[in-house]
């Protein structure tokens, strides 16, 4: 596995971490900062992804 394939692994790691505390927050705060958190490691993951494609391609 590749560095950044390890990369990807931990970004969908992530994002699947702050989605289920998402769901499990009481604090409405605490709510939004992991959805925002879960959202931006869904969009590292989605650069990675790309990344891991074209280095594939080349």
């Amino acid at each position: 596995m590749t560095e950044l394939e390890d990369r990807l692994e931990r970004f969908e790691t992530l994002t699947a971490e702050c989605e289920l505390i998402t769901k499990l927050a009481t604090d409405s705060t605490k709510r939004e900062f992991y959805l925002k958190l879960a959202e931006h490691y869904h969009e590292l993951a989605n650069e990675t992804r790309r990344a891991v494609a074209t280095r594939a391609a080349a």
